[in-house]
């Protein structure tokens, strides 16, 4: 009789374990449906705009300026870099001035040394 409460028992963990992975599967897949229809809804509703890369800072070959780029061009272009580091990039060079060296942005709070390696191919003064 112990034996088959035992394995009752474990039945039911297995199955709560199961109910409860597969409800965490869905919770976190629903959020990216969501946001991939909203943004296909969004596209649909808006005509694309013509890209102006020389105001942005932006190369034909998907380098972006540094020096004259906007926060939003170098989040696009750069790896690992979101709109907060990318406006940090951009506050700094108001401040200080344009950048000399591709390597002085790891004086930018934020920005190390691995980041600036991770997108010298990206990256132009």
């Amino acid at each position: 009789m112990k034996t088959g409460i035992k394995s009752g028992m474990k039945a039911v963990c297995i199955a709560v374990a199961l109910i409860g992975a597969s409800a965490c599967s869905l919770a976190t897949a629903a959020p990216a449906a969501v946001k991939n229809e909203a943004a296909q809804q969004q596209s649909d509703k808006t005509p694309a705009a013509p890209v102006t890369t020389a105001k942005q800072g932006d190369a034909d070959d998907g380098v972006v300026s540094i020096n004259t780029a906007s926060a939003e061009a170098m989040a696009q272009a750069m790896n690992g870099v979101g709109l907060k580091k990318a406006q940090s990039i951009v506050s700094y060079r108001e401040e200080y001035g344009p950048f000399k060296a591709i390597e002085q942005l790891q004086e930018v709070p934020g920005i190390g040394s691995a980041l600036v390696e991770r997108n010298l191919s990206r990256i132009k003064l």
